[in-house]
């Protein structure tokens, strides 16, 4: 049995019509404030993998809510690793390119030293370093700007807005990989099994959509493929300040996927995917 942690996020939802069968855990049956509880859960389902979908991904708000933010992100994976130790099962644990600070403009390998910007990044990195110092199989899987037809995501957002305005600005100097949540799930599940039969292969890797872009550049994609005519005006960081600080360089080293035979998604097609059941849905 697959136990996922997670329900209502984009990569939860999309495992669950990857798989159906496996036993997704919302906040009422584990939350995720409490390292126990959700250590108890693994011990009380005995499940043969757990995959850990959720996390606290407010990344403004955590400037704020650091504490609360470190015990979701922190110290429950570190919880949830030790109890799948204590099991003999593999954690697949879903993290992101804010442990990094965004310098230059190569892509991040996976053993690229890491310095998070701000709260969110330092969380996430807080509950990386508690799975690796627990030494159990695992496999944490960095990615970045998820999008999907599910929740809150930025093409959403784009096509609200699109569809209300004439034009939009839109930050061009943040350049990374746009990635389908489906092909996050697809990872983690495809991931999940081999780690089953072939537990040195536990580590960190990459998945980010292809090919490298900028928000804004993104955004036009959006307005083109739904057909809207907002136009998309670049302009710099400076000009779009938030409270949390968000790194110029999210581009990623994927070439370690290799080793679960997965290559990185072609966030377009996925795109036309998104719009077309958005417009199903509307």
């Amino acid at each position: 049995m697959i136990l996922v942690f997670g329900q209502t996020g984009q990569v939860a939802q999309e495992l669950r019509r990857l798989a159906p069968e496996a036993v997704f855990l919302g906040r009422a049956e584990a939350d995720l404030s409490d390292p126990d509880a959700c250590a108890a859960a693994i011990a009380a389902h005995a499940p043969r993998v757990v995959i850990n979908a959720a996390a606290y991904t407010a990344v403004d708000r955590a400037e704020e809510e650091e504490t609360l933010a470190q015990r979701v992100n922190g110290a429950t994976p570190a919880a949830m690793a030790r109890a799948c130790a204590g099991l003999g099962v593999p954690l697949v644990h879903i993290s992101t390119d804010y442990v990094f600070d965004g310098a230059g403009d190569q892509s991040f390998r996976p053993d690229h030293p890491t310095a998070p910007l701000g709260a969110y990044g330092r969380t996430k990195l807080a509950g990386e370093d508690g799975i690796r110092a627990v030494g159990g199989v695992h496999a944490i899987m960095r990615t970045s700007w998820v999008f999907s037809s599910h929740g809150n995501n930025f093409v959403k957002t784009m096509l609200r807005l699109g569809a209300e305005r004439d034009a939009l600005r839109v930050v061009a100097d943040q350049i990374g990989g746009p990635t389908p949540a489906r092909a996050i799930a697809a990872a983690c599940l495809t991931i999940a099994q081999k780690l089953q039969d072939a537990p040195d292969k536990a580590g960190t890797y990459h998945l980010s959509g292809a090919p490298d872009t900028s928000w804004a550049e993104f955004a036009r994609a959006i307005m083109d493929q739904a057909g809207l005519t907002c136009r998309i005006e670049d302009i710099p960081s400076i000009d779009f300040p938030t409270p949390a600080r968000r790194p110029l360089n999210s581009r990623l080293d994927c070439s370690t996927l290799s080793t679960f035979g997965l290559v990185r998604p072609d966030w377009r097609a996925e795109l036309a995917d998104v719009i077309s059941e958005l417009k199903g849905i509307t």
